[in-house]
């Protein structure tokens, strides 16, 4: 695996791999890997001759009372990782190199941004689509491979995607979890024991949408309604918000017969979490 810190350098690795007539795939991360990222990486394997991954801490992304200062950056264990799973090119930059001084341009997607992680942390998807823009320009890849877990940020770069014209594909691929069923996130680090345990009423508030909507209930409020009564069984976890709403245009739907992304974010202690589920159509 070789590892670049420049844009001149990882620019120049991903050119020679098209010019050969390679497909190239882009894993982004901002490291801390767990399964949920090496499940991309895998997928990516599958489909491209040459995977690239980037480790990158974007700062833009956080608001000024979130954990960009805390949040981990295990490299030597990520480059570990990455080599066993095969990956050809890594790229780590410094943010002097992403954000050179004086850099005043932003990429954002209107409407979609404001909404679900949007709503909770203002400014939070400007700094994503921001920096995606900037990797899939610098790297180039024919696909990048995203997770589901990440369901608002999918739509979003989905949709930036298709409104400037990137030729890349977007390959979204599935929510991966712990044995007991919690999302797998670099942030379950902060959890303790008691606080992992309390977690877990995310998944079971989707599991109840899942199950109800299964039995024939398509009416959004009350799906949301029996949602929100398992998660107030769990008085420790704070709930920032459940909605049922259109996986693209991520508005709020009142049926969900014709399908709908239902999305929950809570706080267990200071960590915020985010989980989801797909209902079919």
């Amino acid at each position: 695996m070789k590892i670049f810190t420049t844009i001149g350098e990882i620019r120049a690795a991903s050119r020679e791999a098209r010019r050969a007539g390679k497909r190239l795939g882009l894993v982004p991360t901002m490291g801390a890997l767990h399964e949920g990222h090496l499940s991309l990486i895998r997928a990516a394997k599958e489909s491209c001759q040459v995977v690239t991954a980037s480790i990158f801490v974007n700062p833009t992304q956080f608001g000024p009372n979130e954990d960009l200062a805390r949040y981990p950056r295990p490299f030597e264990r990520d480059r570990e990782l990455l080599e066993k799973e095969g990956v050809d090119l890594l790229f780590a930059p410094a943010v002097e190199e992403m954000y050179p001084r004086g850099a005043v341009t932003w990429v954002t997607v209107e409407e979609l941004s404001g909404k679900l992680d949007g709503g909770s942390r203002p400014g939070h998807f400007r700094g994503v689509t921001t920096v995606v823009a900037k990797l899939l320009h610098v790297v180039e890849p024919d696909a990048a491979f995203f997770g589901q877990k990440d369901a608002a940020q999918v739509a979003i770069i989905r949709r930036m995607v298709r409104d400037l014209n990137f030729p890349v594909e977007i390959v979204v691929c599935p929510i991966v979890r712990e044995t007991d069923g919690l999302a797998m996130s670099s942030r379950n680090s902060y959890l303790d024991p008691q606080q992992r345990k309390h977690a877990l009423v995310l998944q079971r508030s989707l599991m109840r949408v899942k199950q109800m909507a299964g039995e024939g209930e398509d009416e959004a409020a009350k799906l949301i309604a029996a949602a929100k009564e398992v998660m107030a069984g769990e008085p420790a976890v704070r709930l920032d918000y459940f909605e049922i709403v259109d996986p693209d245009s991520l508005d709020p739907i009142t049926d969900v017969a014709k399908g709908a992304l239902v999305a929950v974010a809570a706080y267990v202690g200071t960590t915020r979490l985010i989980d989801n589920v797909l209902l079919p159509g």
